[in-house]
């Protein structure tokens, strides 16, 4: 049975065909690269609010192994209606028409709209760029956007949206009433929301490749922030591992995350599924511990010069 209630010809007549292209882009807004390169860069360039930036990355994370689960449990398939056939495209933009303004894969719910509304909004509540009205404004408008230009596409149903919105709302309300049981360290708390719903999005997956980097990017971020925090509360408090309970217990959630990343990277060969998670997650807990190896280099060369 069809989830549509007629959405696509009142929204596609509307769009003249050579603007196809052009809705296409703006559906990037949305798409998962686009998400890990805003809340990455934020990551490492708003050294003030690094914290608060860290647990929207937890949030990104936890809301990509959300919406994989929840179309492997749903497994609805896409609507067939799509605002213009790729063979009608200009021969020099359809390389580009097909990779954003296509889709494959479940259709329930939408992950553009769920993720766009887990991070834009996380955003707007948690960074003080500009006023809060104007930043959850510009939240609300570039949602909507995105998920009309998903419907305007022919990849989802409207259903498909307004649950995806439904589900990310519900995803925020629950994890930042969790996260305000640990005031002191949400991002710790977000990581590790990202580990179960990864390690759950797994098992349900039967170890697809997406359940799999999901679940490595997971535990390298987590470990990457453990050792971030570790390395940050040493370096400004001259503490010591032997003598402090907090840091050593730290320091084995760090190893427990990242061990067993570098274990499959060990015992499994180089090309296979559980190799590449590894990989992947080591590289990001690098791409974690940047910023710290920033602050205390410098630090320790100023060190130096004062010293001799």
């Amino acid at each position: 049975m069809s989830r549509g209630i007629g959405e696509f010809g009142v929204i596609q007549e509307l769009i003249p065909e050579w603007a196809a292209i052009f809705v296409a882009l703006l559906t990037q807004f949305g798409d998962v690269w686009f998400l890990g390169l805003l809340v990455g860069g934020m990551y490492w360039l708003h050294a003030t609010k690094r914290d608060e930036a860290a647990v929207i990355l937890g949030f990104t994370i936890a809301g990509l192994a959300l919406i994989s689960l929840l179309k492997h449990i749903f497994a609805l398939p896409r609507p067939d209606q799509l605002l213009v056939p790729v063979e009608t495209v200009p021969l020099i933009i359809q390389p580009l028409y097909e990779a954003t303004g296509t889709a494959s894969g479940y259709g329930f719910p939408s992950g553009h709209a769920l993720m766009t509304t887990i991070v834009y909004l996380s955003l707007a509540h948690r960074l003080s760029i500009s006023t809060r009205r104007r930043r959850f404004g510009g939240a609300a408008l570039l949602i909507v956007l995105v998920c009309l230009s998903r419907g305007a596409l022919g990849v989802h149903y409207l259903v498909d949206v307004i649950a995806g919105i439904g589900v990310g709302i519900a995803f925020l309300l629950g994890a930042e009433l969790l996260l305000s049981r640990y005031p002191s360290d949400q991002a710790s708390v977000a990581f590790a929301l990202a580990v179960v719903a990864s390690a759950i999005n797994l098992g349900v997956g039967g170890g697809d490749l997406d359940g799999i980097l999901l679940l490595g990017t997971a535990l390298g971020t987590f470990g990457g922030w453990q050792l971030f925090v570790l390395g940050q509360q040493i370096s400004l408090h001259e503490w010591s591992l032997s003598r402090d309970s907090p840091l050593r217990t730290r320091g084995l959630l760090a190893g427990g995350a990242l061990a067993p990343l570098v274990v499959v990277v060990g015992i499994f060969h180089l090309f296979s599924l559980p190799a590449y998670g590894g990989i992947l997650g080591l590289v990001l807990a690098i791409f974690i511990l940047v910023p710290l190896l920033r602050q205390t280099i410098p630090q320790s060369s100023g060190s130096l010069q004062r010293g001799t």
